[in-house]
């Protein structure tokens, strides 16, 4: 990753981002590449922080069921949750294949599957239900009495992925300084102001038009404290533990898994030329609930070398995860000219692009598919009628729908 200075004079620009993670840097890619001048300014170095402690699962299948989706929000709301992730991979496709980075993705099969010590009737109904239901919406989705590698019954997603995260943004860093971004290491937002609108940075001030908040769990920026903390409230954290180990290549498939348990462990591959670093994560908790954290790892490495006796273990780390009440995240306007992106489910990389997504197309005055539904002011999505493709039909992401998930 290359290195950044630290922001040293007053600036203006269009746009200022703030983190410089996977939200924040997709951001400043996709509005510097429809013209305007942007600044990211991060507290420490670029992807290494939330982004760099993904695990890069990459689907559109959410932690809410499909089935509970339809309950919650309606069957053409569902949709639109499944189809804004499907866009955001997509999306992250098409800049690699752009620019050519070299970052490890793959398009792969995803598995969700029943939890492996006891296949129940219930389970193996539920998942049923659930792959029937993604099949009527048109995603490629199909039940499967035996997952390949676990053995047991589940569903096959295809065109799920894989990505190295911090390989992925270090190519975008470099492609972004020939776009004339300016991205300024260990400087933190001290204090914004909202006239004019600016954030005050080691004691300089950078002046913009718009900001988006991209850090993870976001700054109160120049919503009122009142405000901000109540928005707060509303979210929760939790830590993921994961653990990596070498493997001989070929060993596991190169695809995703997660099972049906509660919280749910998963695993994936990333492929190294003489071996495969096997993935493997779960045993989450509330952030601070743990008073063992060692405990957490040791039951992982438990499971894990009961599936892969031979395995090497060789990593250990943990990353955050904020849940939201609903299942939905929360991506827009936090306040006027303010866009951010938080509550991502486990759904990181995916919502944290579809965050950059959203926010381009507010700043550039475009319409989006799914202000609405991911509205931070939501306080229920309406049932009802709501032509939802028909409305939509226009957006760039429907005239490629039926490249990845059955037709359009």
């Amino acid at each position: 990753m290359p290195v950044f200075p630290k922001l040293g004079k007053d600036q203006r620009v269009d746009v200022l981002v703030v983190g410089a993670g996977l939200t924040g840097l997709t951001t400043a890619y996709l509005l510097a590449r429809a013209g305007n001048t942007v600044a990211v300014i991060e507290r420490e170095r670029c992807a290494q922080i939330d982004t760099g402690h993904t695990t890069a699962h990459l689907t559109m299948v959410t932690d809410l069921r499909l089935t509970e989706l339809v309950d919650r929000f309606g069957r053409d709301h569902a949709q639109a949750v499944w189809d804004a992730g499907l866009a955001a991979i997509s999306q992250i496709d098409d800049i690699r294949q752009e620019h050519n980075l070299d970052c490890s993705f793959e398009w792969v099969d995803g598995y969700l599957h029943a939890q492996r010590a006891n296949v129940t009737d219930e389970d193996v109904a539920d998942l049923k239900k659930n792959a029937a239901l993604a099949a009527d919406m048109g995603f490629d989705a199909t039940y499967m009495d035996v997952v390949p590698f676990m053995a047991v019954p589940g569903i096959r997603f295809d065109n799920q992925a894989r990505i190295h995260p911090r390989k992925y943004l270090a190519g975008l860093v470099r492609v972004l300084q020939d776009m004339g971004v300016q991205i300024y290491e260990h400087s933190a937002a001290e204090e914004f102001s909202g006239d004019p609108l600016s954030a005050k940075v080691n004691g300089n001030r950078i002046t913009c038009g718009d900001i988006v908040i991209a850090t993870h769990n976001p700054l109160v920026g120049v919503k009122s404290i009142v405000t901000a903390t109540a928005f707060q409230t509303k979210l929760a954290l939790y830590t993921s533990y994961v653990i990596g180990g070498r493997v001989p290549a070929g060993t596991v498939p190169d695809a995703l898994f997660w099972d049906t348990g509660d919280p749910y462990q998963y695993l994936r591959l990333d492929r190294h030329r003489d071996f495969d670093l096997v993935i493997f994560g779960g045993e989450d908790h509330k952030t601070g609930q743990a008073s063992k954290p060692s405990e957490c790892y040791k039951r992982l490495e438990t499971t894990l070398t009961a599936l892969l006796p031979q395995i090497e273990i060789t990593h250990h780390w943990s990353g955050q995860v904020i849940e939201a009440p609903d299942g939905l995240p929360y991506i827009g306007e936090m306040a006027p000219h303010q866009y951010a992106g938080t509550g991502f489910c486990g759904n990181g990389i995916t919502f944290g692009t579809l965050t950059a997504m959203m926010a381009t197309d507010a700043i550039l005055g475009r319409d989006n598919p799914w202000t609405e539904l991911f509205d931070p002011d939501r306080k229920a999505i309406v049932r009802g009628t709501w032509e939802y493709l028909k409305e939509n039909k226009d957006y760039p992401y429907y005239l490629i729908r039926d490249r990845f998930a059955g037709v359009s």
